[in-house]
């Protein structure tokens, strides 16, 4: 399955530009091949799958027109990055100008129009039009001189597994464009008392993009009380058509009132994020208004269209989840608001299962979810209606985001989802069930010693490479736990990290 994105901010209109750096040294002819040739290695890269379009740029031979294209860069909403490619040599400073103006993702591209040597027909022609091995050396030095983030691929771009490096980045840079615009709507607060979930929302505006704000949950209480019965009929035809209904929801059944409800919900709430141009949403149990039920149907709907959620107020793993589901926007598999629940600690055989209390996103479900109604033992509400699955097996990773005080720390974990060992007949939600990377007990210590949430993202669709050039382009600390992790080394690289990001913040 594919997430889906029926939502305000599509990808469609995403560029990623290609440039190539030269110089007039060559002459016309020369200028016109390297034009031509780099030309098709941008094709090649476009053909590659990216989420994004590659936009050439014509050849650039001079100061003047490097910083030019920079800056019109850092002021292209459509641009989320930069690929730069030194066809031929192309002297380093005159890219000091240009570099240092930069504020988009870069993407350092070494490689070559040929794939192979022609040994019996080279000559110095050739060896002048075709140095990137001489010319990305000096390009590579003046990035590392001015200090210029970015991430650097080496290889043929019709080598798959160059064009697989590019991909990871071009969606970091699309999750990174999205997190730089994005509004999220927080309906009520924290719930009280729970620190983790708190955060500093000035901060992430500054640091991040992300705009964070409180509605009252009665302003969506009105929203849900407007929805004309015509709507919520043809909204509950596609529940019906789309999930395995519990027999008391259906028409005529003693619960059909309830279903009717949990599409209210729906509709108030999409209706309102989509009036204010939302892209992510929380909400609180202990702040439920006039709301008759916990949003449990319509919270996992809306997830599964591309929102980010967090609950209990939890703002800034919706953030992450917005921002990861467009990082894997049209890769199967699926990314889901997780929480860590409980442990099966058999020796040998160790697993999590997490779940939450209704919202779960069925794009990580194994086959079609059943909806149905049960009692929940929180809120002081109706019984709310929910989709029921278990998670789909298969590699996966799960990450959360926590606020140290002085930065913000990203705790990545690789997990392989397995199936439970047994039926779960009397837990009626939404869950996956996983082994952790390398065990259960590395995992749990290294998790708890970096101060990572119990809320998460769980996601079967992207990896740990698009999660660490996310990661350098946002400027923000990731700690990953994964098949090579040891207690002494991941402790190590905790305080490693604290010493460089105090540093890297300056005075």
């Amino acid at each position: 399955m594919k997430e889906n994105h029926p939502m305000t901010h599509s990808t469609d209109a995403r560029e990623i530009w290609f440039l190539t750096g030269s110089q007039g040294l060559y002459g016309e002819d020369t200028l016109r091949q390297v034009a031509e040739q780099s030309r098709e290695v941008a094709g090649t890269v476009a053909a590659a799958g990216l989420p994004v379009r590659i936009v050439w740029k014509p050849v650039l031979t001079d100061a003047a027109a490097i910083r030019r294209i920079c800056l019109e860069a850092n002021a292209a909403d459509d641009c989320v990055g930069l690929i730069a490619w030194m066809h031929t040599f192309s002297p380093a400073k005159m890219w000091i100008a240009g570099l240092d103006a930069l504020r988009k993702p870069l993407l350092h591209l070494h490689t070559q129009a040929n794939v192979h040597l022609p040994w019996s027909t080279i000559d110095m022609d050739f060896m002048n039009l075709n140095q990137a091995a001489h010319g990305d050396r000096e390009f590579g030095y003046i990035q590392s001189r001015l200090g210029v983030a970015r991430k650097t691929v080496a290889g043929h771009a019709s080598d798959p597994a160059t064009a697989r490096r590019i991909a990871a980045w071009a969606r970091a840079a699309a999750g990174r464009a999205e997190l730089a615009t994005l509004k999220l709507a927080r309906f009520g607060d924290n719930m009280r008392d729970v620190a983790v979930t708190e955060g500093d929302k000035v901060e992430a505006q500054l640091r991040l993009g992300v705009s964070v704000n409180t509605y009252g949950v009665n302003d969506l209480v009105a929203a849900v009380d407007a929805s004309s019965d015509a709507d919520v009929t043809e909204l509950v035809k596609e529940y019906e058509d789309g999930y395995r209904l519990a027999p008391e929801l259906r028409a005529g059944g003693e619960r059909h009132d309830s279903l009717r409800y949990a599409a209210r919900i729906e509709l108030g709430l999409r209706g309102f994020l989509t009036e204010g141009g939302f892209g992510a949403f929380t909400t609180n149990f202990e702040d439920l208004g006039g709301l008759r039920q916990l949003p449990g149907l319509a919270v996992q709907r809306l997830m599964a269209d591309g929102y980010g959620f967090g609950g209990e107020g939890d703002w800034k793993t919706a953030v992450l989840l917005r921002t990861l589901k467009t990082v894997a926007l049209g890769l199967p598999g699926g990314t889901s608001f997780m929480e860590d629940y409980t442990y099966h600690l058999e020796p040998g055989r160790e697993l999590i299962l997490g779940a939450h209390m209704l919202e779960v996103c069925p794009s990580i479900a194994s086959g079609t979810p059943s909806c149905e109604i049960h009692p929940l033992g929180i809120g002081g509400r109706e019984d709310p209606v929910r989709l029921v699955f278990d998670a789909a097996t298969g590699p996966a990773v799960v990450v959360g985001m926590a606020d140290m005080g002085d930065r913000f720390r990203l705790v990545a974990n690789e997990i392989d989802v397995v199936e439970p060992h047994e039926p779960l007949p009397r837990l009626p939600v939404a869950r996956a069930v996983w082994q952790p990377r390398p065990d259960l007990r590395t995992s749990t210590e290294a998790w708890l010693t970096a101060g990572g949430p119990h809320h998460t993202v769980l996601s079967s669709a992207i990896g740990t490479e698009e999660l660490d050039d996310l990661a350098e382009m946002i400027g923000t600390e990731l700690v990953l736990i994964d098949a090579g992790t040891t207690m002494r080394q991941f402790t190590r690289e905790l305080r490693w990290n604290q010493a460089y990001h105090r540093l890297a913040q300056g005075f």
